[in-house]
Formats: structure tokens, C-alpha cells, sequence
């Protein structure tokens, strides 16, 4: 033993303390355990391998496979996002004939914990992100009830079947390179399938109890339930030429309140009988900033002024009326706002009262709360403005649908590229993040922008301490205690404790380094009990892939970390009940099955 294993220990509970404490931001924490690491092994160094525990390998997470492949997904996702690709199909899925959207995401779980235990795990869970992000704004609930039981079933899956995680096949690796013989797809399925079965189980009944009802924080902040009053006009060709009213409502302004309909000099109010909407028509709405979104999305020339600026990178943000504003008093044609700003009025909020006049004849006041559709360049300049007072948090993307197909058919290439194993998953995503930017779904700001530095910051952190843990000697000591302090007390108890020691610490250091370093150690164990080394090599596939009590425990749970609005916390308090829980169940199902 050394003295700098102690250190570490001391390093690691620390750090794990200050991540689930929140008190300062998880990047700083993160940065700042690994400037300890560096300072510690600079001034005290360690042999490791053929060198010594320097910079080069505790900064080598930042190049670690596992983070650039998911920092390439998260590019890969926010195109989909941005070209609206993924729509249809989730249109198609949530149709109003198939059944309740909550058996569908019980559904969901299943579907993905089946296809993780043949597929990788990764790009599964990418799939289904934005899926189930469709199914909890249908059930009213905030995505962080289902991102993380999104995670949690695809680890699940993939610990059923030999190929369903790197893990279980760096553990059956191992284990040949000691001599032992090779596994089969299945010879492991059988216990892999009960503690898959008692997981989903617990994610599908208990887990969404156990997690927040958080909401975006451009939610919070901004809110989307206000009303507008807006205005469309129907153009030749588009979706409501032609459109009839029924039982007063137009079909594609499905929640919105159509209040009038402006036909000449005529105004045709509800009920809108025998009214079918023509070329040249005005239709005054009053709808929520979500409603008129996802009517941009379905229908991209709505909008008067749309140029080609406009629909290569249009945002949706709003603007007050500031005191004093020229705007004050006259309504939108006599100010020209689209010719001084080159951005659109879609729609005017007034918090004293509901407006029931067409949006241009509306004489705006101070306070009065502008839906502005434009150029992100021309919004971003609207901060100069004497005018209007943009507000914070609310410039938003729209999607760009001209793109959409394009970059479904990237997607899909990533997805068969890693799934079929034609490539490892890190060409295939780093490929499909490329190509996102090279064929124009994305820009290079808008590709920077979908990284998130804390998923960043926090696996390069982690691998750092999983390093320092391993070459200390750290990890060997743990296990090797333990492991000796009950070797009088049987098989049955010995590879209980051996479960709980590796599902802790693979939420620690990584769980392909965890399965690497105790294989050897579970093997010789066994030899030493004089019994099948076989159900202690399953112990530690099993247990190394229970990463389910921090993030960066597992790349799934990095990847709905940020769809899912998660803290640290969040996977403590839904993780730590399910590694109990497993690890209750396989030290009572173990010794039966395998007859220790």
C-alpha cells in the first residue's frame, strides 16, 4: 500500500460528495479534481505500466472513446432536432387511434431493453430519446420521469446475452486470456433475464415515483402557456387552401382559437358555418407559443418576410415593449418592424386582457410581449434595440425541414453502422456528427452548441480518479479485503460480497475497467473455494453493469442527462434503490440456480 491510494480514496469521496451536495457547479468540481490529481502525482509520482502516472494519462479521458462517442451523439441528435426529422415518425407513433400513450412508454421500456440485449445499447437509447419525449408531452409529464428509466431498461437489456455490452464481452475476454473457455450468446441468459425482469419491474412502477417533476429551465423561466393573438394568411397551396371548418375548428390550427377569419372587408366569426378558407385570407388566432411553433414546423412559409435567411436558421424569441418605445401607440404596419429589423410579428401578448382585434390593428403599450420570428442573427441584434427588450432564455430553433430527410438517412447509417459492428461505434458516431455539419443540417456554432461541457468535464474526471484508483492499488485492496474477510463463510456469501463491491465501484471507475480488473480477481477467488469459476465470472458481468447510481456510471445515462434535466442527485436517489434491490435478488437466485 501507499500513501497516495489514501489520498485518492479521500479524492473520490469528496468528489462524490460535492457532485451530489450541488453546491458548486458540476464543472467545477470536476475541474477541480483533476487539478488535485495532477498536482498529487506531479509532486509524488507513481510507476504505471512502463511509465509513471503523469498528465498524459489522467488527461487521456478527454480523448477516451466512450465521451467522444457520446459527445458525437449529442451533434447527431441536435440535428435531428433541427431539421424536425424524427417528426413523422413520432407523429405516426403517437397517433390518436393506437393505444394509451401510457402503455406505449411501458411499451417503449420493454422494446428497448429486447433490442439492447442484441444491439448496442447507444444508439437505442438515441432512437428512443426523442420518442419518449413525445410521449411525456402527450401525458403531460416533465421528460425527467422517463429519460432515466429510458437508460436504466437499456442496461438492463444488455446483460442478458453475450454481445449486449462491451462489458460482458471484456469480462469473457478476460477470462479466456486466463484459460478458461469461451462463452456462448446465451450462457448467462437465464439469470441475466430474471435480474432484467425484477429491473424493469422496479423502472416501470417505482423509478418514475422516485424522480423529480423538473421542467426545463427555459421553461421555467419563460413559461408556455401564455396566449397570443396572431394572424395567417393562407396562401396558395398551403395546408388550409381549401381547409372547412368542423364543429368550428380548422384542422392543421388543431390548439389554437380561430377568432375570426378576415375575408376582404368581411370578418366571419365563429361558428365559421359552411366557411371554407380561400387564397388571401386572414386568420386571427389566439394560441400558445407551443401552438404556433409546431405550426411553423408543419407548415414553414406561415410566416410573411420568409427569405432564405429566415428558413436557413429561423428562431422563434420574445420581445417586450419598453417604456418609451416608438412602438408605443401604433399598431405594426404604421412601424414597419419587419423592414427595420428583418424580423416577423407572429404574435402580441397583453397580460391585462385577451385582445380580440386583428394583430395589425392592435396599438401596442409598454409591456406588451412580442412573438418575434427571424434570423438568428437579426434576433441576436434585437439586444441593441431602444425598442424592444429581448427576454433572456427565449430565442428558440425552429426546424429546418428542408434538411429533415437528409439528416434521418445520416442517422440511420450511424445506427446500422454501429449496430451491425461494421465499424466501432465511436467511427460511426464521430462519422455521422461530420456529416451532420458537411451536408448543412447543422452549422459549426450549432454543432458546438449541442455539447455539454458538464458530460464532458465530468467523464474526464471520472476516468482520472478510476486511473488513480487502479494504479494505487486502491480498487485490488477493496476487493481483496472483502473477498478474504468472508472466504470462511462460504461460496453463496462470498459472491454476494463480491456483487456488492464491483456494482459500486463500476459507478466509480469506469464499468469496462471495473470488469477488467476484478475477472481475474473472481477467478482466483473461485479456484481458492475449490468451486465453478463460471458463476463468479457471471457475478462480475452482472455487477459491473449495474452503473446505474451516477452518470457517468454508463454512456447512456450521459446521454439523457441533459434531455432528462438530471443533477447528480437524480441518479443517486433512482440508482442506489435498483443496485439494492439487484443485488437482494441475485444473492438469493445465485446460490439456487448454480447450486453453491
Amino acid at each position: 500500500m501507499v500513501w497516495q491510494m489514501w489520498v485518492v480514496f479521500a479524492l473520490i469521496g469528496a468528489t462524490v460528495a460535492l457532485y451530489a451536495s450541488e453546491k458548486f457547479p458540476m464543472e467545477v468540481v470536476s475541474i477541480a479534481a483533476i487539478a488535485a490529481l495532477l498536482l498529487l502525482f506531479h509532486f509524488a509520482p507513481l510507476p504505471a505500466g512502463d511509465g509513471v502516472l503523469d498528465a498524459r494519462r489522467l488527461l487521456a479521458g478527454f480523448a477516451d472513446p466512450a465521451l467522444i462517442t457520446v459527445l458525437s451523439l449529442m451533434v447527431v441528435g441536435q440535428a435531428l432536432t433541427r431539421t424536425g426529422a424524427l417528426e413523422e415518425p413520432i407523429h405516426a407513433l403517437l397517433d390518436d387511434r393506437r393505444p394509451n400513450p401510457a402503455l406505449l412508454v411501458g411499451g417503449a421500456f420493454i422494446t428497448v431493453a429486447a433490442l439492447s440485449a442484441f444491439l448496442n445499447n447507444t444508439p437505442v437509447v438515441i432512437v428512443f430519446i426523442p420518442v419518449l419525449a413525445a410521449l411525456a408531452e402527450r401525458l403531460d409529464v416533465s421528460s425527467s420521469r422517463v429519460m432515466l428509466p429510458l437508460s436504466f431498461a437499456a442496461i438492463l437489456g444488455g446483460m442478458t446475452t453475450l454481445i449486449g455490452s462491451s462489458t460482458n464481452l471484456l469480462a469473457a475476454g478476460t477470462y479466456r486470456a486466463m484459460g478458461g473457455p469461451a462463452l456462448g450468446f446465451f450462457d448467462f441468459a437465464v439469470p441475466g433475464l430474471f435480474l432484467a425482469v425484477v429491473g424493469l419491474v422496479y423502472v416501470l412502477l417505482v423509478l418514475p415515483r422516485l424522480l423529480p417533476d423538473r421542467a426545463p429551465y427555459t421553461e421555467q423561466l419563460v413559461g408556455d402557456g401564455r396566449q397570443y393573438i396572431a394572424q395567417i394568411s393562407v396562401a396558395t397551396g398551403s395546408p388550409l387552401d381549401g381547409e372547412a371548418a368542423v364543429a368550428g375548428m380548422f384542422r392543421p390550427l388543431a390548439g389554437m382559437t380561430v377568432r375570426l377569419v378576415q375575408r376582404g372587408g368581411h370578418a366571419h366569426l365563429p361558428p365559421f358555418e359552411d366557411l371554407s378558407l380561400r387564397p388571401g385570407d386572414i386568420v386571427v388566432v389566439a394560441a400558445t407559443r407551443a401552438s404556433l411553433t409546431k405550426a411553423l414546423a408543419s407548415m414553414p412559409g406561415l410566416v410573411g418576410g420568409d427569405d432564405a435567411d429566415t428558413r436557413r436558421d429561423p428562431v422563434l424569441a420574445e420581445a417586450m415593449v419598453s417604456p418609451g418605445s416608438r412602438l408605443v401607440g401604433r399598431n405594426l404596419r404604421q412601424v414597419g418592424f419587419h423592414f427595420h429589423t428583418g424580423c416577423v410579428v407572429m404574435g402580441v401578448q397583453r397580460r391585462s386582457r385577451m385582445l380580440r382585434s386583428s394583430m395589425d390593428d392592435i396599438r401596442l403599450e409598454s409591456g406588451d410581449v412580442l412573438l418575434i420570428h427571424g434570423p438568428r442573427e437579426q434576433i441576436e441584434q434585437l439586444r441593441a434595440s431602444h425598442e424592444v427588450l429581448l427576454m433572456e432564455w427565449s430565442a428558440h430553433d425552429l426546424p429546418v425541414r428542408q434538411r429533415a430527410r437528409l439528416a434521418l438517412l445520416v442517422f440511420l447509417g450511424v445506427v446500422a453502422a454501429a449496430a451491425s459492428g461494421v465499424v466501432p461505434i465511436v467511427i460511426a458516431a464521430v462519422t455521422g456528427a461530420a456529416a451532420m455539419v458537411l451536408t448543412g443540417c447543422l452549422n459549426v456554432h450549432q454543432a458546438a452548441r449541442a455539447i455539454d461541457r458538464r458530460v464532458a468535464l465530468l467523464v474526464a474526471a471520472a476516468l482520472a480518479l478510476g486511473t488513480a484508483l487502479e494504479v494505487t492499488g486502491g480498487a485490488a485492496q477493496i476487493a481483496h479485503l472483502l473477498i478474504n474477510a468472508t472466504a470462511g463463510m462460504g461460496p453463496a456469501v462470498t459472491l454476494s460480497a463480491l456483487f456488492a463491491i464491483i456494482a459500486v465501484l463500476t459507478n466509480v471507475l469506469s464499468n469496462n475497467a471495473t470488469a477488467v480488473l476484478f475477472t481475474p480477481i473472481a477467478i482466483q477467488t473461485a479456484h481458492a473455494l475449490e468451486v465453478d469459476p463460471l458463476p463468479f465470472l457471471f457475478t462480475v458481468i452482472f455487477a459491473a453493469n449495474c452503473s446505474f447510481a451516477t452518470p457517468m456510471g454508463y454512456q447512456t445515462n450521459l446521454l439523457v442527462m441533459g434531455p432528462g434535466h438530471y443533477r447528480f442527485a437524480d441518479f443517486l436517489r433512482g440508482g442506489v434503490p435498483l443496485i439494492i434491490l439487484l443485488w437482494v435478488c441475485f444473492s438469493a437466485f445465485a446460490p439456487w440456480y448454480y447450486d453453491l
